[in-house]
């Protein structure tokens, strides 16, 4: 099968030829058909995880993935021969991954059945992404009528986010620079808009004299962001800013519940939640998006293996 790896500590991704996983006991094989790239993805090929994570090389990239089961390991239930699924690679090492023709994954944290109406292009930008947005904000839980500030509104996570967001009541301020970037934060429902590269906080304050209610840490300086706090405001960070760098901060690491990706594929399938994505590539062209992905983009990069 066709994967984009990293062959050995140091190397860059690039497309290669492996042999053909099967399933184990639990374990689902997946014909891979979508997928997209998430800064977890990038930090792996950067070698950030190296010491942090186990590495069995060669080390098959994306965390994302959505297809069709092609096979079942002895003891499956969930899930069969032909089932259209999607979710997110959450084994305890690097070594499989959804940047590749197949997939084996377990049959239970971080895959979910794609419903009638959700498209596979869609369900392969939504896991990881979606994952980290709904467990981000389930951490501070904004109320109807409070301020939310999502820093790192433009990504994938941030643009869900919003969306929730909004959807449970509460105004949002988006960072995002003028022109593409803050039409996309208000089309998907922020009402206030900051730039993130001029003075931020005192931006946040004209919007919201007294501190925001709920900060999303998505991207940006975690500790600056603090400052922009009301009194009894909330941060949930994906960066790893927690209480003890402040007494309001959550740290936050996406796990893929069943539950959680149920309602990402319901809420995309019914119309709900939308996820922008500005460009799509082939398998062969991934290693590319590497580097499209450092300069920033405008909700996901998608993947596409059909």
């Amino acid at each position: 099968m066709r994967a984009v790896v990293i062959a050995e500590q140091g190397a860059s991704p690039a497309l290669a030829e492996l042999p053909t996983p099967s399933p184990s006991a639990g374990e689902l094989l997946v014909r891979v058909e979508a997928s997209s790239l998430n800064g977890f993805d990038t930090a792996v090929a950067a070698g950030y995880l190296t010491g942090m994570m186990e590495h069995r090389y060669p080390v098959v990239l994306g965390k994302d993935f959505a297809g069709t089961v092609e096979a079942v390991g002895p003891g499956v239930t969930r899930f069969a021969a032909g089932d259209r699924v999607f979710g997110v690679v959450t084994k305890p090492f690097l070594g499989d991954g959804g940047f590749s023709e197949y997939v084996v994954v377990g049959d239970g944290l971080g895959v979910a059945a794609i419903p009638g109406g959700l498209d596979v292009s869609t369900a392969g930008v939504l896991g990881l992404a979606g994952t980290a947005a709904v467990d981000a904000l389930d951490a501070v839980a904004p109320q109807a009528g409070e301020t939310v500030l999502v820093s790192g509104a433009t990504g994938g996570v941030g643009a869900i986010a919003i969306q929730y967001a909004v959807a449970a009541g509460a105004r949002v301020i988006a960072t995002a620079r003028p022109g593409a970037e803050a039409d996309l934060v208000r089309e998907l429902g922020a009402t206030g808009i900051v730039d993130h590269t001029g003075d931020l906080a005192a931006q946040v304050r004209e919007l919201a004299p007294a501190g925001v209610d709920v900060v999303l840490h998505l991207a940006g300086d975690g500790a600056a962001l603090t400052g922009v706090l009301a009194e009894k405001g909330r941060l949930a960070s994906t960066l790893g800013l927690g209480p003890d760098q402040h007494p309001a901060a959550v740290s936050i690491m996406a796990t893929p519940a069943a539950q959680t990706l149920d309602r990402l594929a319901a809420d995309a399938a019914d119309g709900r939640l939308t996820v922008p994505v500005s460009r799509t590539y082939p398998l062969a062209e991934v290693p590319a998006a590497f580097g499209d992905f450092a300069g920033g983009t405008l909700g996901k990069l998608a993947i596409t293996l059909v």
